[in-house]
């Protein structure tokens, strides 16, 4: 949920259902000032979007951040990379639990945080299809019941 101070532009739903996510971490943007202003107006998608390192530093592929209109000429490519900034801790933690096997990053919302653009992180692990089914049952029972709750 959403703290105060804290706006939720968009957020990876469906990183919940693919994937087992046991440990999250908040990193920061580096943006353009044209998409600063396209987040600010809720213009981004994290659909297939994609974290990986490279030379000790992390950066978020194919993340669709909209064009911003009145930018007109200097607007920036919609999925265009970005770097993550993340302290140097946080980087060596999440290089060594990449060395495990099975494990993966993935970006799970974008929110800002005191007027910053932050990514929320994840640390993840896929889920088979026996899981995805189990999620998917679970959450009909639990519509159901509070169908039923309803109608008493």
């Amino acid at each position: 949920m959403a703290e105060k101070g804290e706006k939720i532009v968009c957020a990876n739903r469906q990183a919940g259902f693919r994937y087992e996510l046991l440990d999250k971490i908040e990193a920061g943007l580096m943006l353009v000032g044209s998409e600063v202003k396209s987040l600010r107006d809720g213009h981004a998608q994290l659909t297939d979007a994609y974290i990986t390192h490279h030379n000790g530093e992390f950066f978020l592929y194919k993340a669709h951040i909209s064009h911003y209109p009145p930018a007109n000429q200097f607007n920036h490519d919609p999925t265009r990379t970005r770097k993550l900034l993340l302290h140097h801790h946080q980087i060596e933690h999440l290089l060594g639990k990449m060395k495990e096997r099975g494990l993966t990053i993935i970006p799970t919302k974008i929110y800002f945080k005191k007027g910053k653009a932050k990514c929320e992180i994840s640390l993840a692990r896929g889920k088979k299809t026996i899981d995805k089914r189990e999620t998917i049952k679970k959450k009909d029972q639990k519509r159901e019941i509070e169908r039923a709750l309803k109608r008493r």
